[in-house]
């Protein structure tokens, strides 16, 4: 194979240094006929979606290769993700020699499970576009998102020869966004916020005055506040920011300081903006200037951050889980979730509705991910070492306790209890001594959690004015529930295949629409005071009486009996649960 040993005075991307940058085992490098230091200009889809590809490919095959001569216009020094071609399959060659006539400096397709044919490889060998695999488990977006911020960061680094610069912004480690906004800010001579483009805080300045009422606002709930958004919309200010490079002014007002803000791009896209405030004396004289330098050194920081930091995410919240599952290597999960392996740890789980009955709310994709959003926050600032990780409407915290601490999550329970638009239903566990604890108290958690959901469906709407009421509750202050949850978990099975005078009332209850087993129910937890019950139902207690006689009567339900009183208690318990949908956990 030919080999290229780049020249080290080149300052522009190459295919090596991009590499370099990306997460290991992402890509495979199984041809480069020109080495590997060839330059490169961008990285782009070649194909609009691999679903799409997989479901045309059968049927146009042959036509899509004769249009390959459109497709490839253009593509010279571009790596270029085949999505949907494996390196196994037929078309592979033909997209290897389009991109190689095209002149691209690389081409990624899937490996598959066979790996490259001979062919393939043969004419990567003749040509001089490199041929690279994509591993599998890891997604296109994924490694686009990679793939591009490790263009931009080496576009930087070359523009910058490995120094700080004359525009006094370069030299920061790659995602060091909070450098970069003092950095900025020493600049512009005023107070800094770095945002992503829904107007959520990545990082700010150091505060060397008080901050104006709005920058407060903004820093503690690490977001502008909704109001001010829609206010800067509504007023274009929005559509002039995202329209335009360069800088946008917003005058003073009695809320807030003079501002400057600027877009970061990186192409087309829109990856965030910066924010200058006035901090306690005018900006400079070029600050405008200072952020438009500090928008072009901010694009590889902004597409770490974008890339990196969600890829962070999902690990972190991945050995979380691992953690809770009792799978294997817990040190190693515990050191990726970022908590020490020796302390030890009780688990809380919050479960997110709107407003309805439990059994049939369903979490909005809005509303629900919102509160979703403020527990993980507050759960972060609870105390140093508390990590979160969600699962649907579940939000699963581990808190950390301190020597002897038996309830280390009272006050964070108390939290989400008040968290508003929605309803939380919020457990913890026992305090796990150690790793291996810890699916024992995730398991305790989400007991409390379906016992205070079962409480909250068996509501009247009279007491809660048809919405779902927040709850919340340490596992040892329901222990009786919780074990008869358990219990109930183990006998339904049982209880599914028996018969008798409870299932025959039941069912005549379901078939019927007949009201023998609320009554029994209610006279069961009265303890056999019929005036209770009745009050309960709201019907005479003579009513009640003959109820109860006809359920003896007609199914042989006989209260007098012990026997019979312990599985009429079990029977509608189960048929409270399938009336509720509870069973559904």
């Amino acid at each position: 194979m030919p080999t290229h040993e780049p020249d080290r005075r080149d300052t522009g991307p190459s295919l090596e240094r991009i590499l370099g940058l990306i997460a290991p085992g992402m890509l495979d490098v199984v041809v480069a006929p020109r080495g590997t230091g060839v330059p490169v200009a961008d990285v782009v889809l070649h194909d609009p979606g691999e679903e799409r590809e997989e479901r045309e490919e059968r049927d146009e095959r042959e036509e899509q290769v004769e249009r390959e001569g459109d497709a490839w216009a253009a593509a010279s020094g571009l790596i270029l993700l085949a999505v949907g071609v494996e390196v196994a399959s037929p078309e592979a060659v033909d997209v290897l020699r389009g991109a190689d006539r095209a002149g691209a400096a690389a081409v990624v397709m899937r490996r598959g499970g066979r790996g490259p044919r001979a062919a393939l490889v043969e004419a990567a060998e003749r040509g001089r576009t490199a041929l690279l695999t994509r591993r599998p488990g890891q997604g296109w977006t994924e490694l686009l998102g990679q793939l591009r911020t490790a263009l931009a960061h080496s576009a930087a680094a070359g523009a910058a020869t490995g120094s700080a610069g004359p525009d006094g912004v370069g030299g920061l480690r790659l995602g060091d966004l909070p450098g970069l906004a003092n950095t900025v800010a020493d600049l512009v001579g005023g107070a800094i916020t770095i945002e992503d483009p829904q107007s959520r805080v990545l990082a700010y300045s150091r505060m060397d005055h008080e901050p104006d009422p709005m920058r407060r606002l903004t820093i503690l709930g690490q977001e502008v506040p909704r109001w001010r958004v829609d206010e800067l919309r509504e007023s274009g200010f929005f559509q002039a920011l995202w329209s335009t490079d360069d800088v946008v002014r917003r005058p003073a007002d009695d809320r807030s300081a003079e501002r400057l803000a600027i877009a970061v791009r990186h192409g087309s896209e829109v990856l965030g903006s910066i924010w200058a405030a006035a901090d306690g004396r005018p900006l400079a004289e070029g600050a405008a200037a200072a952020l438009r330098t500090a928008a072009r050194a901010a694009v590889p920081h902004l597409s770490h951050h974008r890339t990196w930091g969600r890829a962070a995410a999902r690990a972190r919240e991945g050995a979380v889980h691992a953690l809770l599952r009792g799978a294997p290597h817990a040190a190693q999960s515990a050191h990726d979730a970022g908590i020490a392996a020796d302390r030890p740890y009780a688990v809380m789980v919050a479960e997110v509705y709107e407003n309805g009955a439990p059994s049939t709310a369903v979490p909005g994709a809005t509303a629900g991910q919102r509160v979703l959003d403020v527990l993980a926050l507050q759960a972060a600032a609870y105390r140093p070492g508390c990590v979160t990780a969600r699962a649907g409407r579940r939000l699963y915290v581990l808190v950390p306790a301190g020597d002897g601490e038996a309830d280390p999550a009272r006050t964070l329970l108390a939290t989400a209890r008040a968290v508003p638009r929605g309803a939380v239903f919020a457990g913890v566990g026992p305090v796990a001594a150690d790793l291996s604890g810890l699916p024992a108290s995730r398991e305790a958690a989400e007991l409390v959690v379906r016992v205070l959901r079962e409480r909250a469906a068996g509501l009247p709407a009279a007491e809660t004015g048809s919405a779902v009421v927040s709850a919340a509750a340490a596992f040892t202050e329901v222990v009786a529930d919780t074990s008869v949850l358990q219990v109930l978990d183990r006998v339904e099975p049982l209880w599914k295949t028996l018969s008798g005078p409870v299932h025959a009332m039941v069912e005549h209850d379901r078939v019927h629409g007949s009201q023998y087993g609320d009554s029994v129910a209610a006279y069961l937890d009265a303890f056999g005071d019929t005036g209770t019950a009745a009050r309960h139902l709201n019907v005479h207690p003579n009513t009640l009486r003959y109820r109860l006689g006809r359920a003896r009567e007609l199914f042989g339900v006989d209260l007098a009996d012990p026997a019979v009183r312990l599985l009429a208690d079990i029977g509608l318990r189960f048929a409270a649960r399938r009336a509720r949908g509870a069973s559904s956990r």
